[in-house]
């Protein structure tokens, strides 16, 4: 059975490192916590689970953080969470299982990270991250902000997932901070750092020069095919807010230069022909979203709505403004059997039934 080391680096987590470690406690063979400069009782805390707790001098450089916690690992393989993580009671026996089974040629196990989470507290946000790396030279992170060990050698992808579950929030600025400091010292920054930089700079609503910057990304022939898909959902939506509709369809629908068309993106063209009143056109659209296949392995970010639940919505929406209301009732019963708690479905059962469509 291999051997794995937690790795993690914190700062002021008083409020969630507890939570987090107790989560996989006896689970993991050992504990490094690397602190970056905090204040609070986060040292305190984390000396309760491990003696291998270390101070380390902030860079405004993430990878090299996990890097210098990953250099203090013994075990055969490293794994990383944030202090505001967990493992769910659901994922435990799963999670000692596949460490009981793991074949030891594996090199990286690719688990679930789910960061968003419906009204009923199921996912509605999610991707794979490496999350147990092979304790070995080769594999360190890379990029000061949103960094990543690129995936390679022996890779299994299992169904565990680790939940993001944020009690406050942080600063809202350090990433984008970091870099426009990179920038200003005269750091370039690389196909993927420059796709999230355009992200940060929509986050913060600064949207012509997000879109000058996400423009630019998707000109480059270098960068990940899902970052590029993702890039032209938010510079479709930067464009939005800046009031050029046209520019945001033409946008979207630029995506699909780079590959297959993802619901995620259907969803958003159908919403675009929903508002503008152009109902068959965007059924169309939902009727594509329910047709792709979801691909949770692709390496890009996973709506799991858009594949059922939200086109089934909208397309209850559409029948009902076309005049069909008993097509528009099938949708939402449909939509009603992925989500029986949503407020959206219980809202239009009940006008369905005022209207007796049967």
């Amino acid at each position: 059975m291999p051997t794995i080391s937690l790795c993690m680096i914190v700062k002021n987590e008083e409020m969630h490192i507890a939570r987090c470690l107790d989560s996989v406690a006896g689970l993991v063979d050992e504990i490094i916590v690397v602190d970056t400069g905090s204040v609070d009782c986060t040292v305190e805390i984390a000396s309760n689970y491990t003696e291998k707790v270390y101070s380390y001098l902030w860079k405004d450089d993430f990878s090299d953080a996990r890097n210098y916690s990953f250099s203090k690992a013994s075990m055969e393989y490293c794994m990383w969470m944030d202090a505001d993580d967990i493992l769910e009671e659901t994922e435990k026996d799963k999670f000692l299982q596949l460490k009981q089974t793991l074949l030891s040629d594996v090199d990286i196990v690719m688990m679930k990270y789910n960061t968003s989470f419906d009204e009923a507290g199921k996912p509605s946000f999610s991707y794979f991250r490496e999350r147990w790396i092979r304790n070995d030279s080769q594999y360190r992170w890379l990029g000061a902000v949103h960094e990543i060990i690129p995936p390679s050698g022996n890779i299994v992808y299992s169904d565990i997932a680790i939940s993001h579950k944020k009690i406050n929030a942080g600063d809202p600025d350090r990433n984008l901070n970091i870099y426009r400091k990179m920038l200003e010292e005269g750091k370039e920054l690389d196909p993927r750092q420059r796709y999230y930089y355009g992200r940060e700079l929509y986050y913060h609503k600064q949207y012509e020069e997000a879109v000058s910057v996400l423009e630019q990304f998707l000109l480059l022939s270098e960068g990940w095919i899902e970052n590029k898909i993702e890039a032209c959902s938010v510079c479709a939506d930067c464009y939005s807010c800046l009031g050029q509709e046209q520019s945001a369809l033409n946008t979207l629908l630029r995506s699909m230069s780079f590959d297959l068309p993802r619901a995620e993106i259907c969803c958003e063209i159908g919403k675009y022909f929903l508002e503008h009143g152009n109902y068959h056109i965007a059924v169309y659209w939902y009727e594509t979203a329910l047709s792709r296949p979801k691909n949770e392995c692709s390496g890009g970010f996973v709506l799991p709505d858009c594949y059922d639940y939200v086109p089934l919505l909208q397309l209850c929406v559409c029948f009902d403004k076309l005049g069909d209301r008993m097509k528009a009732k099938e949708y939402n019963e449909r939509a009603g059997a992925c989500k029986p708690y949503s407020r959206a479905y219980l809202y239009n059962k009940q006008y369905f039934d005022s209207l007796q469509v049967s």
